[in-house]
C-alpha cells in the first residue's frame, strides 16, 4: 500500500466541517466510485467501495437503486486504498490506521477480487493495515462468511437490518438467497479471535423496524451470538419512502435491546453536509441531484 503506486484520478472531492473527506475516484474504462476518509476519535478509517453499484437493491441504499455495473479488480482495491492514503498523507502527515469494506457494492459478491486485495495489504512492505484492523461489511452470504473467517485477513459486519425473514425480504429483496436461517449459523462458526464479538448492522427505519418488539425479536435472532449491534438511524434516499425514526425512538430501541442484555451502540452522523453516504456522490454526478445522508460512526447510545 505503501509508497502509493497506480493513485487513481480524483473526478471530486469533498471535505466537511468534521474532517470527513469524501473523493470520487475515476477508473479506467470511465466509471467512478466513492472513497470516504473518516476522522475518528483515534484514529483515520478509509471507507471502500468493491463495486460499481451493487446487486442486491436494498431498498434504503441510494447505491442500490442505481444497479449493477461491475466488480472491481483487486489492482482497482488496492489503487483505491492508496489514492485516498496519499490524500490522507498530504493533508494531514498521515496514514489511514482502518479500513473498512462498507462503501458501494457487496464485498463477499466480489469474493475473489477482495481476497487478493486483503492478501496483498498482509504481505504490503513498511506501515500496513493490521487484519484486526480491517472489516467487511456484508449482507451475510454463508459460504463466503466460512471461507473469509478461514482467510484470517479481516474481520465482518453483518448486515442483518431486519429480525425476521419476512421484513428482511422486503427491505433486501436481494438477499432472499442467503436466508436467515443459514446465515446465523454462518455468523455463530465464525471463528472470532480473543475477545472479540460479531458486529451486527441495523439500519433503522421509522415504522418499519424499529419497535421494541423488533428488538426482542432481534435479541431471539441471535440467541448465544457474542455480538455487538450498530444501529443506522436510516438516511433518506430520494424517491425510497424510508425515513429515520427521532432520536427519542432511536435511544429507545437501544435501551431495549441492553434490557435483554445486548450490547448496542448508535452511530452518529460524519460527514453529512458532503454527501457523505455511499453513492451520494456518484449518484449526483450521475443525475445532478443534491443527494441526502451520512456515513456513521459507531458510539454509545
Amino acid at each position: 500500500m505503501w509508497p502509493p503506486q497506480n493513485l487513481l484520478p480524483v473526478r471530486d472531492r469533498q471535505t466537511g466541517a468534521d474532517g470527513t473527506r469524501k473523493l470520487l475516484l475515476e477508473l479506467a474504462d470511465g466509471q467512478s466510485v466513492e472513497t470516504v476518509i473518516m476522522d475518528m476519535p483515534k484514529s483515520h478509517t478509509v471507507c471502500l467501495s468493491t463495486q460499481v453499484g451493487c446487486p442486491v437493491g436494498c431498498t434504503f441504499c441510494r447505491t442500490g437503486g442505481s444497479g449493477f455495473v461491475r466488480n472491481l479488480t483487486a489492482g482497482e482495491l488496492l489503487a483505491q486504498i492508496a489514492t485516498a492514503a496519499e490524500e490522507l498523507r498530504a493533508a494531514t502527515g498521515r496514514l489511514p490506521e482502518r479500513a473498512v469494506f462498507m462503501g458501494m457494492g457487496e464485498p463477499l459478491l466480489n469474493f475473489t477480487a477482495l481476497r487478493g486485495c486483503l492478501e496483498n495489504l498482509a504481505r504490503a512492505s513498511g506501515p500496513h493495515l493490521s487484519w484486526r484492523k480491517i472489516l467487511v461489511s456484508t449482507i451475510g452470504i454463508p459460504e463466503r462468511l466460512d471461507e473469509l473467517g478461514r482467510l484470517r485477513l479481516a474481520l465482518p459486519a453483518v448486515s442483518l437490518h431486519a429480525p425476521t425473514q419476512d421484513l428482511r425480504d422486503r427491505l433486501m429483496p436481494g438477499a432472499r438467497a442467503w436466508p436467515l436461517r443459514e446465515l446465523i449459523p454462518a455468523m455463530l462458526r465464525y471463528p472470532l479471535p480473543g475477545r472479540e464479538r460479531m458486529t451486527v448492522e441495523y439500519i433503522l427505519i421509522r415504522d418499519a423496524n424499529d419497535a421494541d418488539r423488533h428488538a426482542r425479536q432481534l435479541h431471539e435472532l441471535l440467541g448465544d451470538m457474542r455480538a455487538k449491534i450498530n444501529l443506522i438511524p436510516c438516511n433518506p434516499v430520494p424517491g425510497a419512502p424510508h425515513r429515520a425514526p427521532d432520536r427519542e425512538r432511536t435511544e429507545g430501541f437501544a435501551a431495549a435491546l441492553k434490557a435483554l442484555g445486548r450490547t448496542a451502540f448508535v452511530r452518529r452522523s460524519h460527514g453529512p453536509d458532503i454527501m457523505a453516504a455511499c453513492g451520494q456522490l456518484r449518484g449526483r454526478h450521475r443525475a445532478g441531484d443534491a443527494g441526502t445522508g451520512c456515513t456513521q460512526q459507531e458510539t454509545r447510545a
